[in-house]
Formats: C-alpha cells, structure tokens, sequence
C-alpha cells in the first residue's frame, strides 16, 4: 500500500478537487518510475484519475504539435526545457501563473519568464557521462576524463548517445557543444564522436542503461542519471567532462486548449510543491528539485562543483535554431559512415 506524506500546502491545493474529482491526461517526460509516482501521488493527493502517458521529450514536443487541432493531453511534465520553450513559442502550451511560484529557485522562474509563463522549471541537471568501469578495463581503455576523450579513436564502438531528434538529452549535447566549441568546431566534435557511437538511441537515458548492463562502455547522458545506475549497483563511474557543460532546466507546461484545464492547474500547483518534488527520493531520481523546500539528495551531482557553461535557453529553446541544427545534424552527421 502506498504511503504519501501530504502537508497542509499540498492539502490546501487540493481542497478543491476533493469532493468533485475529475480526471487528468499527463503526459511525463521523465524516467517512468518517477513518472508513475508523480501520477499516482496525484491521484492520492486529490482524487483526480489520472491516465498517464511516457515518452521522450522529442517524442512528447511532437505529439503535442500533431494533436494542436485537438488536444488529447493536459499537462505535460517533465523532460528538458528546450522543446517545452519551443512549443511556448509556438502556441502549443497555455500561459498560467501559479501561486506556487514564491517557492521556487530563481532559475526555475526564469524559465518560466522566458517563455512568456508558458512553461517553469520542476528540476535542474548537468550534462556529462558515465563509463562501466568493468568493461573499460577489459578493453584497456583509459579513463575518459574530457569530451574530446570520447573522440579518440580506441573508443569507436563504444560509445552510445540518444537521437537529438526524438531525446531532449542528446539535443542539449548538440546545443552544448555548439556554445563550448562554436557551430563549426561543435559540429566537427559530433562527426568526431559519431565514428565511435555504436547506437543512437530513442530516450536519453537509454544509453546509461546499457552501460550498466555491459552493452555498451560509455552512455553520454545527464550525470544524474548516470549516478542513478551506480546507486542501482552496476560499475557507472560518472563523469563531469573537464572543458565544462551543459545543463537543462527540466520543465513543465499546460497544454493549449486542455479539456481538463482546472484540473491541470492543479497538478501543476501541486507538482510545483516541497511535498510533490520530494517523491522523486523514492525512486532515485536525483535532479535538483525547483522547490525551494524540497530535498535534495546527497547523491545528486553537485552543480556547483561542475564546470558549467551559460546555456543560452532563449537561443536553443527557439524553434527556428533547434529545427536549424536538427536538420544540419541529420544531414551533416547522421549520414556519415562509422
């Protein structure tokens, strides 16, 4: 049986919805695990059914876009903030302020007034990667310790990324390299790397997940996730990469023209809360919660000890620049041999 601690703000949010419950579409862009928490805390929360759907965030933005004549979803949660800013500035998702918003880190506010309170930020995380360590040694592969390690040639066959046209991850590997190295130099790294990727996979976290099952030696991902496999007990060394990275605000948006917008408000409200942000714990996930007042695993990568970049959301999260580079990558990179 499921227990869900609810504080008197969560208690107060959902008042509303206790008497008359209705139902919610969520579609959940982060790890399933933490995705099925979030909809079945809800549902003890409030009472609201909520049918729950998983995809990438790429594979989320898509959907979205397909079904803007006619919205099926209400609110999607999750998954990285450049396609959440994309489909702001599209029109797909609907502006709401919510009075949750005095609780939150400053960088989660920000998101949200950079896309015209179309979307806010729920977590934070840093780019890198992690190596199985037993399979690195077996190989006689020396530790990768920088982004251009992945790149020597001893690594080809072992390295596995996501797709950046489907994963949220590999696109903010794209636009970190084009802001660490410049458009020509970041997309030379991706050629680069590309004649050592085994797989591009379809979800971000896929290729960390191979690692630790000894598919694969080095799964480039957000490093929470990489300490995620090393928690689970496989050999997942993570590694923040030496030249400096990216980072994603992890972000959550109401869809335009939801059939249950009352109720999407309130999972919102709710999902922005100490309370809500805290079951992340139970199922190891280890992001950099938005609340000011939840907690923080002591496992989490510590962003203030990574090398970070300025990531310029506003650039990457535009629908322009990231149909620009997806296409230069599908055309400059994908098509090449390996």
């Amino acid at each position: 049986m499921r227990t869900i601690l609810v504080g008197a703000s969560l208690l107060a949010l959902s008042a509303g919805a206790a008497s008359a419950a209705g139902k919610l579409n969520l579609y959940c862009a982060a790890q399933e695990e933490w995705c099925q928490v979030m909809a079945r805390g809800f549902e003890d929360a409030t009472g609201i059914d909520v049918d729950m759907t998983r995809k990438s965030s790429g594979e989320t933005f898509a959907q979205i876009k397909a079904e803007e004549s006619n919205p099926k979803g209400d609110v999607w949660w999750g998954g990285t903030g450049d396609p959440h800013l994309q489909a702001a500035e599209e029109g797909l998702t609907e502006p709401y302020v919510s009075p949750m918003r005095e609780q939150l880190h400053p960088w989660a506010i920000a998101q949200a007034t950079s896309a015209g309170d179309r979307t806010i930020g729920i977590y934070s995380g840093a780019l890198g990667f992690g190596y199985n360590s037993d399979l690195l040694a077996a190989n006689g592969l020396p530790e990768p310790k920088c982004w251009e390690d992945l790149t020597k040639p001893e690594f080809k066959g072992h390295i596995q990324i996501a797709n950046p046209n489907s994963s949220g991850t590999a696109y903010t590997t794209l636009a970190t390299m084009m802001q660490l190295f410049g458009e020509d130099g970041g997309f030379d790294y991706m050629k680069r790397l590309h004649a050592n990727v085994n797989q591009y996979t379809k979800s971000g976290s896929a290729p960390i997940k191979a690692a630790g099952q000894g598919e694969t030696t080095v799964g480039i991902v957000f490093m929470h996730d990489a300490v995620a496999q090393t928690v689970a007990g496989f050999p997942i060394v993570t590694v923040a990469p030496c030249e400096g990275t990216g980072y994603e605000i992890g972000s959550m948006s109401i869809i335009a023209g939801a059939r249950n917008m009352d109720e999407a408000k309130q999972f919102y409200d709710w999902a922005l809360s100490a309370e809500a942000q805290n079951l992340a714990l139970q199922v190891n996930a280890f992001q950099v919660p938005s609340n000011m007042g939840a907690q923080t695993s002591d496992k989490a990568p510590d962003l203030a000890s990574i090398k970070l970049i300025d990531y310029d959301f506003k650039k990457y999260g535009s629908s322009d620049e990231r149909k620009r580079l997806l296409a230069k990558w599908d055309n400059d990179v994908s098509t090449l041999p390996q």
